[in-house]
């Protein structure tokens, strides 16, 4: 299914731009919603890992590469999903993890997770390499940042071919918006400059034909700049495409790419649909799918507490909220503000760093006891309506369908804007 990414450059020049939704998750009811909209659609599922949730080393997850690719593929087989309709991506592949260590420490590390991630059967390889490591500035120059990217390239290379899997094709780029999203409130952001945009692809181009990756540079299919979206933990910037015209012009310049979106979380299915149309077709979403799967958990937590005996009162809630008090370390440097900013934060904030807790065994627990409380039960119509009042008739059922449902409507506006592959 490789083709169709193949094919986004083309299809825009053609004046029949159409897009393709990439999963950035690694929670099994997320994946579970794309996968089963797979099936329904009739197309295919990109579903990209970070170098923060899967890595050689195992991530925050715990798994390596390999294991999150099996791990996907028991779902797909579950639903009914043939593998050959499975993209699997690799995102921000480079010292991020490790950005605290020296620059070579970081940059091996960075090696042995590319490696992994092409060994493991990862087509679609994002190489990151724009943040700075210890004793650098926080944000690297572009020439730097390329060869950086390159000396990974020459990794994934040598990988696909000894283990013999294809090639890959390549995100590259040096504005990279952060991983998961801004750490502070945003009031305007401005899109990439074509200027630099036309630079950072000039950069990239010399510096892979200088180290023989002339092949590998023929299969970069986009690269990541900001079209002017993002959010915080609190609010999100909306695109606004009067602003991107001079970037998305440079696409006519360079009819091999495309731009990839990232942190387009949280956009209205218009903007997705303009994102799509005006030459950022590959759509990345993680933290919205994780907050609408938050968000629905939560409802049914207090539904729970209202009709189930012996329950108590919001234990899921409780539970979290403890799990993160007690390990501050992935959310206490992006919330700020009072006791009370920090609470709300913790439970509702955009940027949804609670989706780093959700593989712990407490919270496994709480999550599964909270299942176990509603499977079975119906759910009075007039308590759904208070706690869940966007839930259609279709989407009601077992508490793991309305979890489901509720990523699926997040999804849908995606899928609405991506269009059919052409």
């Amino acid at each position: 299914m490789d083709w169709i990414l193949t094919r986004l450059a083309a299809a825009r020049r053609e004046g029949k731009a159409f897009g393709i939704t990439s999963v950035c998750s690694a929670h099994s009811l997320v994946l579970r919603a794309a996968i089963r909209r797979a099936v329904h659609d009739g197309g295919p599922v990109l579903i990209e890992a970070t170098c923060n949730q899967v890595n050689h080393l195992g991530g925050y997850t715990g798994m390596t590469p390999e294991d999150f690719i099996r791990f996907a593929e028991r779902i797909a087989a579950e639903e009914g999903l043939d593998r050959s309709q499975m993209i699997f991506g690799g995102d921000h592949l480079g010292p991020n993890p490790w950005r605290k260590e020296k620059p070579e420490a970081a940059l091996e590390k960075a090696e042995a997770m590319v490696e992994a991630y092409v060994r493991a059967g990862f087509s679609k390889i994002h190489l990151d390499a724009s943040m700075g490591c210890a004793g650098e500035p926080a944000a690297l120059d572009d020439r730097t940042i390329a060869e950086r990217a390159a000396r990974l390239a020459q990794i994934s290379e040598r990988a696909a071919k000894a283990s013999g899997v294809p090639l890959p094709l390549y995100i590259l780029g040096t504005e990279v918006p952060v991983p998961g999203g801004a750490d502070h409130a945003l009031e305007e952001l401005r899109p990439t400059a074509a200027d630099a945009a036309r630079s950072t692809i000039a950069i990239h181009r010399e510096i892979f034909s200088r180290a023989g990756l002339e092949d590998a540079f023929s299969r970069v299919i986009a690269f990541v700049v900001q079209p002017g979206v993002e959010f915080g933990s609190e609010n999100v910037i909306g695109y606004r495409p009067e602003l991107a015209t001079e970037l998305t012009a440079l696409l006519d310049e360079e009819p091999q790419f495309v731009f990839e979106a990232h942190s387009t979380d949280y956009q209205t299915r218009d903007a997705l649909t303009r994102l799509v149309q005006d030459g950022f077709p590959i759509l990345k979403v993680g933290p919205g799918l994780t907050f609408a799967l938050r968000e629905a958990a939560y409802a049914l937590d207090m539904i729970a507490s209202e009709m189930v005996a012996g329950y108590g009162d919001r234990p899921l809630a409780a539970a979290m909220e403890a799990l993160m008090l007690a390990a501050p370390g992935d959310w206490q440097a992006h919330y700020h503000g009072d006791e009370t900013a920090l609470r709300l934060q913790r439970r509702y904030s955009y940027s949804d760093r609670i989706r780093y807790y959700w593989n712990r065994p407490e919270a496994d627990k709480a999550f599964e006891r909270l299942l176990g409380a509603l499977r079975g039960k119906t759910i009075p119509e007039t308590l759904l309506h208070q706690y869940l009042p966007q839930l259609s008739a279709a989407e009601v059922g077992d508490p793991e369908t309305i979890l489901i449902a509720a990523v699926d409507r997040v999804l849908a506006d995606y899928q609405s804007a991506c269009g059919t592959a052409t």
